[in-house]
């Protein structure tokens, strides 16, 4: 179990519209709400946040979007570090504003280019080693942003093969929450069998997918908390009873039993280590963050 005193929002996303906007939609929800969570727990208004646009196919926009729309919320320390290559991500100066960041955001795109970009390098070092070790230090991801955080990550696959051995596509992301594979974009695209093949592969890790307009904050790299409008799915293979993965040729439907599946919403808590939920109880009204954060801005 990897304990960390930093912490991790990964965020869900929104819906892909199919067009070349598309990414943009990744702001529609964050400017809404999970936002002003980020800098709550960045340390407020004058926090430091760089924001990473790597995963994106349209950085230069996208990462503009970001400042507009934490400028927006009264940010004034904001930096764009526009990563294209490890030479960028090993840059004197992009090594010195991940060492003062306070809070740092991932966008949407795709997950695999963070992984080569900026996996492996000093860069991604300095991240970990934060992330482990120092108190108020926040990452936040959004779509592919936030399944970069897994050590075993989905890096792709088919929705309409799922359930089927080699329906998603698996590789190695940046491990700042290795006992997680996150996916996203979880209802909308019907990722439900991505995550089961996924947790298949390794069933000693959880699967967590993560609707549209849906985060968690992650404490200690143990405490899960639900924030925003949506749903979390976690599926905990500890449990299984038969899995037929490992025998299986590609394209075999795959068996499964006694697959344990949550899901949660808002406010909702999940503790990795012990795999046990806490459920908001009946009756007791949800955390109504957007306006406890606005207040304290």
């Amino acid at each position: 179990m990897s304990f960390a005193k930093g912490t991790l929002i990964p965020v869900g996303g929104n819906e892909n519209k199919g067009d070349i906007d598309s990414e943009y939609d990744e702001m529609e929800f964050i400017s809404d709400g999970i936002l002003f969570q980020v800098v709550k727990e960045a340390g407020g208004v004058d926090a430091l946040i760089v924001i990473i646009p790597t995963a994106s196919g349209y950085p230069v926009e996208v990462g503009q979007a970001y400042l507009d729309a934490f400028s927006k919320l009264g940010c004034t320390n904001l930096k764009v570090l526009d990563i294209r290559s490890q030479e960028d991500a090993e840059s004197e100066e992009n090594l010195d504003y991940i060492k003062k960041a306070q809070g740092v955001m991932f966008s949407g795109g795709d997950q695999s280019k963070i992984a080569d970009k900026i996996g492996g390098t000093q860069f991604h070092s300095i991240l970990a080693e934060r992330y482990k070790n120092e108190e108020g230090f926040v990452i936040v991801g959004t779509s592919a942003g936030a399944m970069m955080m897994s050590q075993e990550m989905i890096a792709g696959g088919s929705s309409q093969e799922s359930f089927i051995k080699g329906a998603v596509l698996m590789r190695n992301g940046l491990g700042l929450l290795p006992e997680v594979i996150f996916d996203t974009h979880f209802i909308m695209r019907g990722r439900f069998g991505r995550v089961s093949e996924a947790v298949a592969q390794f069933p000693n890790l959880l699967g967590v997918g993560l609707a549209e307009d849906t985060g968690m904050i992650i404490r200690n790299g143990n405490e899960m908390k639900v924030i925003g409008s949506g749903m979390a799915i976690i599926f905990d293979g500890s449990e299984i009873s038969h899995n037929n993965h490992k025998v299986l040729e590609e394209g075999t439907p795959l068996t499964l039993a006694n697959l344990k599946v949550h899901i949660l919403s808002n406010s909702d808590r999940f503790d990795i280590e012990k795999r046990e939920v806490r459920a908001l109880p009946i009756g007791e009204p949800l955390d109504s963050s957007i306006q406890k954060i606005i207040g304290e801005l």
